[in-house]
């Protein structure tokens, strides 16, 4: 094969070297099973390079699955409820599974139903972000379901870059702003009035000026 991809033909070893050497390229074997094998002209340093170029760009838009944990009592306090629910919703908001256990501990273990019903509650308080992607599921003395964000985590962390772009602005313009206006306090100073002193008038006549 040519350098662009044109067919050549079948060609002795010794004349493909020589057509490789006249065009100042490198013959390739890439396909050495073929009967007869195939080779191309090409620039192997410049095809080395734009596949690494490739591979680089492939690993950079790969996103790695996280799978964030979170523990529960069945009998947890609505504080603590609220704190963990928090954390759930920061998880999904970043684009990450959360993998949500529900501890049972003595006669809790009788009473899954109470695990199951705030399993649902939850679910049904993050629907906005995120899924149940596996339902509730008993497995010894815990009880697991895992939540999945409504976002990939590409989209999540281009939101999250986009709000602190928008804030880092923001916080420009307010400073622009400040100093402007200090500058218009410190270089509008009041002029000081001087008072003009007018002639003395005597107003008695029997006194001599």
């Amino acid at each position: 094969m040519g350098p662009n991809g044109e067919t050549v033909g079948i060609v002795p070893t010794d004349q493909a070297l020589k057509l490789a050497q006249e065009a100042d390229l490198d013959l390739v074997e890439i396909a050495p099973m073929g009967k007869p094998p195939v080779c191309k002209l090409m620039d192997y340093g410049k095809f080395k390079y734009e596949n690494a170029q490739k591979a680089r760009e492939a690993r950079r838009n790969q996103t790695n699955v996280v799978i964030k944990e979170m523990k529960l009592r069945p009998k947890i306090d609505a504080h603590d409820y609220e704190t963990k629910k928090g954390h759930v919703v920061r998880f999904l908001k970043a684009g990450d599974k959360v993998k949500i256990t529900i501890m049972f501990r003595g006669r809790e273990q009788h009473r899954p139903e109470l695990g199951f019903r705030l399993l649902q509650k939850l679910a049904e308080d993050v629907e906005e972000l995120g899924f149940v992607e596996s339902s509730p599921k008993q497995d010894g003395r815990n009880m697991i379901m895992v939540l999945g964000p409504h976002k990939k985590k590409a989209e999540a962390k281009a939101e999250v870059k986009a709000a602190k772009e928008e804030r880092r602005a923001e916080r420009e313009a307010e400073a622009a702003e400040e100093r402007a206006a200090q500058a218009e306090r410190t270089s509008v100073k009041p002029a000081a009035q001087k008072k003009e002193r007018g002639r003395s008038e005597n107003l008695d006549p029997e006194i001599e000026a």
